[in-house]
């Protein structure tokens, strides 16, 4: 397989400040990021390893709300209107304002789909129909502890797109494709669904294995940590996050 990787970018809304969250979305955007992955900060999460874990708490102790992240948001999509957005967070922002009016104010600012790990497919308090009803799409995920009869029953159900964990415990620690992922990833596009791999993915040669069986590759901390360690300088910001943006996506090359 030749051409160019789909990649989607995880960035936490407001880290370390809006104005260079904006700065490495512009980065990971000009790389040629297929999706960008925004986080709504939250501060008991279930699946973020220490990277993000540490970003969260960074914005949150500014007093970030759920409306200052939308509004972050808002302002990515109006600059960069050709390039998807999704939001990635947890269970209790999306259920505080009402599942309904969460997907509502989400689709006012472009959003086209929600990743919300802690909230099961089957079980998910009306959010893929309130997804739908608002132009979005839900993106459940599947992780390889799940047993075969529960993954069958994730992959049957229809969903156009869902997330595959490449691991189970948290992300941000370096993840080995082996066989076994690869026959995981295989296992859950076998109802149709477009897969999206991710889960401490840092380098292009990861995501050049994984190429071939999924849609798109996931890649976070990695990107939050570059924030982090570049955030007193923009302009080395920027350089840093486009450069491992085009690692990715150029990984077939």
């Amino acid at each position: 397989m030749s051409g160019k990787i789909n990649l989607m970018s995880h960035l936490v809304a407001g880290f370390p400040t809006d104005d260079l969250a904006f700065e490495a979305a512009k980065a990971l955007v000009e790389a040629g990021a297929e999706v960008l992955e925004i986080q709504l900060p939250f501060s008991d999460p279930s699946a973020d390893g220490p990277a993000i874990q540490s970003a969260c708490t960074t914005v949150l102790e500014r007093s970030y709300t759920t409306r200052n992240g939308l509004d972050f948001i808002a302002k990515v999509h109006k600059a960069f209107p050709e390039v998807t957005i999704y939001i990635m967070s947890y269970g209790s922002l999306v259920y505080t304002p009402g599942v309904e009016n969460f997907c509502k104010m989400a689709a006012a600012v472009g959003v086209k789909g929600l990743i919300i790990p802690d909230l099961p497919f089957d079980c998910d308090e009306g959010l893929t129909a309130a997804c739908k009803a608002n132009g979005m799409i839900n993106i459940p995920v599947a992780a390889p502890s799940m047993s075969d009869e529960r993954l069958k029953k994730l992959t049957g159900a229809g969903f156009e797109y869902i997330y595959a964990a490449l691991r189970a415990g948290i992300t941000g620690s370096d993840t080995s494709i082996s066989t076994e992922t690869t026959e995981f990833l295989k296992k859950v596009a076998a109802g149709g669904a477009k897969i999206y791999g991710g889960f401490g993915l840092s380098k292009g040669e990861q995501a050049k294995i994984l190429a071939p069986v999924v849609h798109g590759v996931v890649a976070g901390s990695v990107f939050v940590r570059l924030i982090d360690a570049n955030k007193g300088d923009k302009a080395a910001l920027y350089k840093a996050v486009k450069a491992k943006a085009e690692e990715f996506v150029n990984a077939n090359a």
